[in-house]
């Protein structure tokens, strides 16, 4: 049993001001990436230079502008990493390169040394301001830390002027382990940061407030972040970013809760990836505002060029079920799934909406580079829906809604024996079931030898060849029509009598050359069956006529071919 009772109950912020519930998301922030340090220094083994850079240009092309590329003090790959940046003249004149440092002078000198000649910087210092890191971590008091924190905005404001550096320049005070920190002191430290730096249009300030360890509910965080919103003095001259982790496996809530309450800005990774449970996932961030129609302001179009480049610089691989991204999350084993799928699609053709709307998908796959083919998987939990979806999407046989059931029920058949089947496989079982089994009876040709109105009505006098159990046949038939007279001519030679119930037919392609195909349900009137049988023709009168003897053979003869 759990020894629950060593935990406590986090005793959470609560702000009886709030207004973040009653709003909505409305537009997308400023993104950070900091893959290239949160997310590296969380890998087994972490990227080399050429890694980092194939990765870095990659976030160029999906739009970042704020790119935190490394922590140049701590080691001397990371340092010449920065440089390389720098020498190998890779950075955009609109893009800030994010470094960071912890808040010690030896540490802030060499990271000044790694940004010389950027265009622009942003100069992350941090330390913690949790009770928790100051008592077992730090050993320090609350004024001995805030004293940390003013010193290193001093020396960064002075050391800004001696290297006389002619790029934009931005200051980022990140109040580390802010979730775990009273409020009052977590805002004395950021006020007193905000003081010696003096933001203004001309000398940017970001105040970045991270949950560097997710202890509280989504919700806390909103009410700690609307707070420091409030409260902060002089709001509108700087920036209020957020940095999120995943320890409680809630940070996406926790990133989207902490936007509408009054961040503009977020530092994350791609798919989540950094220590622990990970950091805030921009991918599935992104693509949720997509999916409500907000412009995410990044080129994500293309999901499967960017998972790939981050599973082979990373070695990080994304999980199947991984919002967007996963290979399974555009998939459906669930047969009320699939056909509710199927059904949707195509409400949206016949409406002729440019309205995404269609049940268990919120965005429409292809708009993210993913395809249809993977949307619907057959194995022994699918229904009728998915197995028709499957044919038609795939291979174009609009199967007519009663032959689903049958059909579906021999899809089941082999799936429940083998497992998963693709859909090469069940197009094999629909072919071999319905179109090209040989049966006891093989249609031949058919002669229409006359034609004649009786009583008013046209009559059809056919020649029916066909072989039974391997002898040739021919036999006359006089019905309405080519299938109704060779429906006739079948009665009399195999002392049967049938009934045709339904009738459906369709083209499988567009133009002159397509081939037919005409799917028939059939009755046996002695016993009550039914059975389906298809037909596929580039003439029209031989689709439906083979589609009779695929029902003829289904009905009176065969048994399903399994595979």
């Amino acid at each position: 049993m759990l020894n629950f009772r060593r935990y406590e109950p986090q005793q959470g912020f609560s702000y009886k001001d709030r207004s973040w519930p009653d709003k909505v998301l409305t537009k997308a922030p400023r993104w950070c990436s900091v893959d290239l340090r949160d997310g590296n220094q969380a890998l087994i083994k972490p990227m080399n230079v050429e890694e980092k850079i194939e990765f870095f240009q990659m976030l160029l092309r999906l739009g970042f502008k704020e790119i935190e590329v490394g922590f140049p003090s701590a080691s001397r790959v990371e340092f010449d990493f920065v440089r390389q940046l720098s020498d190998r003249k890779l950075i955009p004149d609109d893009v800030y390169i994010q470094v960071i440092t912890q808040c010690r002078r030896e540490q802030i000198i060499k990271t000044f040394e790694a940004i010389e000649d950027m265009p622009r910087v942003i100069f992350n210092i941090y330390n913690p301001v949790s009770s928790l890191q100051r008592d077992v971590v730090y050993h320090k008091d609350s004024g001995e830390v805030k004293y940390i924190a003013t010193s290193a905005a001093k020396l960064v404001k002075e050391l800004r002027w001696e290297h006389e550096f002619k790029g934009e320049f931005v200051l980022e005070y990140t109040a580390e382990s802010f979730s775990g920190a009273d409020m009052k002191f977590a805002l004395d430290v950021c006020e007193a940061v905000k003081d010696i730096w003096m933001p203004s249009e001309f000398n940017p300030l970001i105040i970045n407030l991270p949950a560097t360890v997710e202890d509280h509910m989504p919700h806390v965080y909103a009410d700690m972040i609307e707070w420091m919103n409030d409260n902060i003095s002089d709001r509108d001259k700087l920036t209020l970013s957020i940095h999120p982790h995943n320890d409680r496996g809630t940070g996406i809530a926790a990133s989207e809760l902490g936007l509408i309450a009054g961040a503009d800005r977020i530092e994350g990774t791609l798919f989540g990836n950094g220590e622990r449970s990970g950091n805030a996932d921009i991918m599935t961030l992104a693509y949720n505002m997509f999916s409500q129609g907000i412009d995410p302001g990044l080129a994500l179009e293309n999901e499967p060029e960017i998972q790939e480049v981050y599973e082979r610089c990373t070695g990080m691989g994304v999980y199947e079920r991984h919002p967007y991204a996963g290979k399974l999350v555009f998939t459906a084993f669930s047969g009320s799934h699939q056909d509710a799928i199927n059904k949707g699609i195509h409400a949206m053709q016949k409406e002729g909406s440019d309205i995404w709307r269609v049940p268990y998908l919120p965005i429409d796959p292809s708009d993210i580079g993913r395809t249809y083919e993977p949307i619907v998987r057959i194995n022994s939990q699918s229904g009728k829906g998915g197995v028709a979806f499957v044919l038609e999407s795939y291979y174009g046989y609009k199967l007519p809604k009663a032959m689903h059931r049958e059909f579906a029920k021999i899809i089941q058949d082999i799936s429940e024996r083998r497992g998963e089947i693709q859909p090469a496989e069940v197009f094999s079982a629909f072919e071999d079931n319905y179109i090209i089994r040989h049966g006891e009876v093989e249609f031949e040709g058919i002669s229409i030898t006359d034609t004649a109105f009786d009583h008013g009505e046209r009559q059809t006098l056919i020649k029916l060849r066909f072989l039974l159990r391997g002898e040739e046949e021919e036999f006359a038939g006089l019905g309405n029509g080519p299938l109704d007279a060779a429906q006739q001519a079948l009665e009399e030679a195999l002392h049967v009598r049938m009934r045709i119930l339904d009738y459906t037919e369709h083209a499988l392609s567009a133009g002159s050359a397509a081939d037919a195909v005409a799917y028939i349900q059939l009755l046996d009137q002695d016993t009550g069956r039914i059975a389906f049988g298809v037909g596929r023709s580039s003439n029209t009168m031989k689709a439906s006529i083979r589609g009779l003897f695929s029902a003829v053979n289904r009905l009176f003869y065969a048994k399903e071919i399994k595979r």
